[in-house]
């Protein structure tokens, strides 16, 4: 048996989805007889009956719909390596790998990262979420063409649009704590409770603590939403960013802790990228339109502009 050729695969596609030879060729842009042809040489290579013309119209037989299920597969590849190599012509990335960190409000960057990719068809998103170091790491490991997250001020490899600042809130559900809740709760009195923290999901970076007491019972969640769910049932304390509470700690069904000793932290959310690596047109065009973004980022982000500056109980 020769081998058949992609343009034989295209012919016998088409005839079964327009059902029929001259349909199929006006949808080709071939002349009947070229598809006829390709479509009979395809049969006498493999040695099949793929067509039944016995009827008014033609139809697969058992064989040609087994086989144009798998002819599919192939024929979508074929169409996104077209797609693949114009762009390489045209010098613009066929995928962007972007990572959103923890801290990230996920709506609003999902919102604006679907209004950037719609414009770009031909360019796959490849979106990762990663907590605690795993954004950055992902990022200097050249996994991630750019991060939503923060990331150390100063370092030579990176540059960063800001977006707004995420104070994180030490919070507890109503009845947790075996004491009254007051400005000047010290870390100490809480080491005999359960603390939630965050899963680091960096593989090789040295791990690092954010607001953990020494000596403390913890749970470890890979999440936030995770983190909220266990603290809002009694299970543990912890800190969490304010945007993702502002509504339990506005009905009460989360007590905000912070205080003296205990004063929470802003967080600089930022997107990253690289600074020492060159960047496609597409990245170049998704940087360009998150700088022009930020501002509204930023007060979408801001207490102000999401609950009229609601303060946090306690």
């Amino acid at each position: 048996m020769s081998g058949f050729t992609l343009h034989d695969l295209q012919c016998f596609d088409a005839v079964i989805q327009a059902g029929g030879f001259q349909a199929a060729a006006a949808s080709l842009h071939r002349s009947h007889p070229a598809v006829f042809a390709a479509v009979a040489r395809l049969e006498r290579q493999l040695g099949l009956e793929l067509l039944d013309r016995s009827g008014y119209r033609v139809a697969p037989t058992a064989a040609g719909r087994s086989l144009h299920r798998r002819a599919q597969n192939l024929l979508r590849e074929s169409q996104q390596l077209r797609a693949h190599a114009r762009q390489l012509a045209m010098g613009e990335e066929s995928e962007l790998r972007i990572v959103l960190g923890d801290l990230c409000p996920r709506p609003q960057a999902l919102a604006l990262l679907g209004r950037f990719f719609a414009q770009c068809p031909n360019t796959r998103l490849h979106l990762h979420f990663e907590s605690v170091s795993g954004p950055r790491e992902r990022l200097l490991d050249d996994e991630a063409d750019l991060i939503v997250h923060r990331i150390d001020d100063g370092d030579p490899r990176t540059e960063t649009i800001a977006l707004g600042e995420v104070r994180m809130i030490p919070v507890v559900a109503p009845g947790f704590l075996p004491f009254p809740i007051d400005r000047a709760i010290r870390p100490e009195q809480l080491r005999g409770l359960t603390q939630c923290v965050m899963r680091d999901s960096a593989r090789h970076s040295p791990p690092v603590d954010y607001f953990t007491i020494d000596g403390a019972p913890q749970c470890t969640v890979a999440d936030q939403l995770m983190k909220k769910d266990l603290i809002a049932h009694g299970l543990a304390w912890g800190h969490m960013p304010g945007f993702l509470v502002e509504e339990e700690l506005a009905d009460g069904r989360l007590l905000s802790i912070a205080g003296r000793y205990l004063p929470g932290r802003g967080e600089r959310l930022v997107a990253a990228r690289r600074n020492d690596r060159a960047h496609g047109p597409v990245a170049e065009r998704l940087w360009a339109y998150l700088q022009a973004q930020a501002p509204q980022f930023r007060r979408a982000l801001s207490p102000d502009a999401r609950g009229g500056g609601r303060k946090p109980r306690g």
